[in-house]
């Protein structure tokens, strides 16, 4: 604000001081004199400086009168847009203010709680959890946590609500703050997540198995050959044990139409029965060992094959490698040799079935490097560190690189040809070392080519 300049004090020689201000007379000292004309500078001057400060403290009053405007305009905006109920209330449970969320959850009209107590808010049911979490938070200092609901138009509106006290500069407990979501939408979050995390373990488990058929495609070459031998080793001897039987009827057709006992014996000479007697008894033993071969063939290829899923069990993590190894080589023409060292048995806990498809994708990479090398060797070797069980796959091939070594692990990830990898092996490997609790470490520093290995828990009597 302007002020209007002061007019000129100049004494005029031979007039008279003006007169005082109306009201002011009995404030002014009497003028009388020479020395007059200074006490009135000294009255105006000093009406001046609290003419200053009055309009000085008026625009600090209107600065902060905006400020306040301000500011209720900012927690009204606040109030009205905040999704989640909140709640201000007195120290004997008045309501000061409300969120218009409240409103909508109340079915009411904004601001109609204002002043009312805040029992009636709520379900009648709610009253004493909320009393108790009152009386808590007062005591404690601290937010108090419970489910309460809200007295909504169709009945009550269950929230998950947070009570926090109200504190003045002397740490009084001057009132309190009730913050709450609505329970509906904590549940139908809850449950979109464990709906994402079932996909998820769907996704991997899928995974797993595409990886599986990936790795059986590749056997089945050696899978046909396998089962082909034992097959044929049985048809063979079927066709022996019918030429047998053959032989046998007709002999004891002769036995039941009563012939002599001579005719017998000749006939007896004639199927020569006492040495086929014995070839019987070889046909028959070579029927069941072909059998029992297909059947070990059949069984490991169920293992193979089989998901993983379900409860962690104990296992002979040596049993499952050799299984595991065996059927690689079968599918592979490289001639590699496969050595096993260390403990005989290791007995472990965790999912055979997937461990075991940990140890055919390591395998199986230690055969691609060795493919096209002379004297190629894979050693797997099964040892004890403190309360885990280690499996180590070595190989004396070319090793991993340096620049490789830092995304080995990587999805889809490859170093072989186009059709020939997905480059998913071994992050689904790592992915099931470490569901198991373990890690999946290459340590292709000592010697020669590559070392991959990995750790599991230890069975109670292991350890």
């Amino acid at each position: 604000m302007s002020r209007e300049p002061a007019p000129d004090r100049t004494p005029v020689p031979g007039a008279r001081p003006p007169a005082p201000p109306a009201g002011l007379g009995a404030l002014l000292p009497p003028v009388a004199g020479e020395g007059s004309d200074a006490v009135w500078v000294d009255v105006l001057e000093a009406v001046d400086r609290t003419y200053a400060d009055l309009v000085d403290y008026q625009e600090r009053l209107e600065r902060q009168n905006h400020e306040l405007e301000d500011m209720r305009s900012f927690l009204g905006s606040i109030l009205a847009s905040v999704s989640d109920a909140l709640i201000v209330v007195s120290r004997a449970g008045e309501v000061l203010e409300t969120s218009a969320s409240v409103a909508a959850l109340t079915g009411t009209v904004p601001g109609i709680w204002h002043g009312q107590a805040l029992a009636r808010m709520f379900d009648a049911a709610s009253h004493g959890a909320l009393d108790r979490a009152l009386a808590e938070a007062a005591n404690a200092r601290a937010p108090v946590t419970l489910e309460a609901a809200l007295a909504g138009p169709d009945g009550p509106a269950p929230l998950e609500l947070s009570v926090s006290p109200r504190l003045d500069e002397r740490e009084r407990v001057i009132g309190y703050v009730l913050t709450g979501r609505p329970l509906g939408e904590l549940r139908k979050a809850y449950s979109d997540l464990a709906r994402s995390h079932e996909a998820l373990i769907a996704a991997q488990a899928q995974l797993v198995r595409n990886e599986k058929l990936a790795s059986l495609g590749r056997l089945l070459a050696g899978v046909a050959h396998e089962l082909n031998n034992p097959i044929s080793f049985v048809y063979a001897n079927a066709h022996a044990l019918e030429r047998y039987a053959g032989k046998f009827e007709a002999y004891f057709r002769e036995v039941q139409q009563g012939v002599d006992r001579d005719r017998l014996i000749a006939l007896r000479e004639e199927l020569k029965l006492d040495r086929e007697v014995k070839n019987l008894r070889e046909a028959t033993r070579g029927a069941r060992e072909g059998a029992e071969r297909v059947r070990d063939i059949v069984e490991d290829l169920r293992r193979l094959s089989a998901d993983g899923s379900g409860e962690m069990v104990i296992f002979d993590l040596v049993e499952t490698a050799q299984t595991a190894a065996t059927w690689v080589c079968r599918g592979s023409k490289s001639g590699t040799e496969i050595s096993f060292t260390g403990r005989p048995s290791l007995m472990v806990r965790g999912r055979p079935g997937h461990v075991q498809q940990v140890v055919m994708n390591l395998v199986q990479n230690a055969v691609d490097a060795l493919e096209g090398r002379a004297g190629g060797r894979i050693e797997i070797t099964a040892a004890v560190s403190g309360p885990r069980g280690e499996l180590s796959v070595r190989d004396n091939g070319p090793g991993v690189p340096e620049t490789v070594a830092q995304a080995i692990f990587d999805p889809f990830f490859t170093t072989k040809e186009v059709g020939r990898g997905t480059g998913l092996g071994l992050s689904i490997s790592n992915k099931i070392v470490e569901e198991h609790g373990g890690r999946l470490r290459l340590c292709s520093g000592i010697g020669s080519g590559a070392c991959f290995s990995f750790d599991l828990p230890l069975a109670e009597e292991t350890a």
